[in-house]
């Protein structure tokens, strides 16, 4: 897999979506808890901060307490308001063949938010967008391993189940079996429950009992 070539991929596959919305798509509820779409496309325009970008928001860092994904959603809401549906579009165009992610992560950050983000936006829709199935796999990995910015909450969760990938060769984990596709797995290990209903095996109804 050729991790940035996947990224500009998903990004004009993204970009090409949200140039397809009508005016109603972006206000609907996304997959990311209580982001809308146009949110979410906002925050995939903010995917190369750099320590200037990152300065020019302090007050809404500040504001966020310490809460690292409070300070994300609001740096989202921030560009939504400040930004045109066209251009929020611009803007993800405009990052394809960027090869810098954010300060302070890696370029497999870059790669999970970009994947999971579009189907954020793609499913409530009613919409399609392929996701690969390695790509998929390498940033399960680094979600099920990643201690910094912090580890998903659903991950001390999702250790006590076998995940096992039916479309390439992914699994990790003891106990109860859940199996499927590559994306719906990355899409659990990213806390979207929904794809519960691609997977099967004696884990899933645990998991969906919660």
């Amino acid at each position: 897999m050729n991790l940035w070539s996947t990224v500009d991929a998903q990004r004009a596959a993204v970009a090409d979506l949200l140039d397809s919305l009508e005016p109603g798509d972006w206000q609907q509820p996304s997959l990311c808890g209580r982001w809308t779409v146009r949110e979410v496309a906002a925050h995939l325009t903010l995917q190369r901060m750099g320590l200037r970008d990152m300065l020019a928001r302090t007050p809404i860092i500040l504001r966020a307490k310490g809460d690292l994904d409070r300070a994300v959603h609001d740096m989202a809401v921030a560009r939504a308001r400040e930004a045109g549906d066209a251009e929020l579009v611009a803007l993800i165009r405009a990052s394809i063949g960027s090869r810098r992610p954010n300060l302070g992560v890696t370029r497999y950050e870059t790669l999970t938010d970009i994947l999971v983000h579009t189907q954020d936006i793609a499913i409530p829709l009613g919409r399609t967008v392929a996701m690969p199935a390695d790509a998929a796999a390498a940033a399960a990995t680094r979600m099920m391993t990643m201690h910094w910015p912090r580890p998903f909450p659903i991950r001390r969760t999702l250790r006590h189940y076998t995940l096992r990938a039916t479309d390439t060769d992914w699994g990790t984990g003891t106990g109860p079996l859940v199996e499927g596709p590559m994306s719906a797995l990355l899409l659990l290990v990213c806390g979207r429950l929904v794809a519960l209903d691609r997977l099967r095996g004696d884990g899933v109804a645990a998991l969906s009992a919660g």
